[in-house]
């Protein structure tokens, strides 16, 4: 299968491994997520010690710098891989501009979700899984083969996200069934949101650049 070209894409790719091999090299890695980590609690009643810690993100920019945070090699390596490979389709259909845009959005879409069911959580979320399942949201709408029919008075397209979304949700039960119901550590509501806020935006990100055109 032959990729289009992707220079935002490329350009996610290369800021992801850049600022984690400056991490890992320089052994800040800790305390990048101590400071740039998004942490659930911090959005609503707030994580006082944590606050206190100097250079710290601004809690509602954590959703960002998060998204350029990894814990390790095979962590990295599989998200830029999905990235690359669904990034590229994604940035051709919508161009880089609005790429982005559905990048940063599936960012924070991710970090919302994961916030209303995990608000007290003290677990850091980091990682590029957020935003990047918003491209693959994006990809699975855009790409998908087969025709999705209406059921009544609802329509085609929205039938095809209800079935992407309760496809995707059950990819994420099974993760969490696979590791015997401990989640630490697999932000699956982050997963979902993500996937979802690109379900629900590729439409009209879609008609805004041909609009536009």
């Amino acid at each position: 299968m032959h990729l289009p070209q992707g220079k935002l894409t490329n350009g996610l790719i290369i800021a992801n491994v850049v600022i984690f091999l400056l991490l890992w090299v320089s052994g800040l890695e800790q305390d990048a997520i101590l400071r740039g980590a998004f942490f659930p609690i911090r959005l609503g009643e707030g994580y006082p010690a944590l606050d206190q810690v100097a250079g710290i993100v601004p809690a509602w920019l954590t959703p960002m710098s998060s998204a350029f945070l990894h814990t390790g090699l095979m962590h990295i390596a599989f998200n830029m891989l999905m990235l690359l490979f669904c990034g590229r389709f994604v940035e051709q259909a919508l161009g880089p501009q609005l790429m982005a845009l559905l990048y940063v959005l599936g960012a924070y879409a991710a970090s919302i979700a994961e916030f209303l069911f995990n608000s007290s959580s003290t677990i850091p979320v980091v990682g590029a899984s957020g935003a990047i399942s918003a491209v693959l949201g994006a990809y699975a709408l855009l790409f998908a083969r087969n025709e999705v029919k209406a059921v009544g008075p609802v329509p085609g397209h929205i039938v095809r996200i209800v079935w992407l979304t309760l496809a995707w949700i059950g990819i994420q039960l099974m993760i969490g069934i696979a590791t015997r119901g401990d989640l630490h550590g697999i932000a699956i509501y982050a997963h979902i949101g993500g996937f979802v806020a690109g379900l629900l935006l590729t439409r009209p990100l879609l008609e805004w650049r041909f609009r536009s055109a």
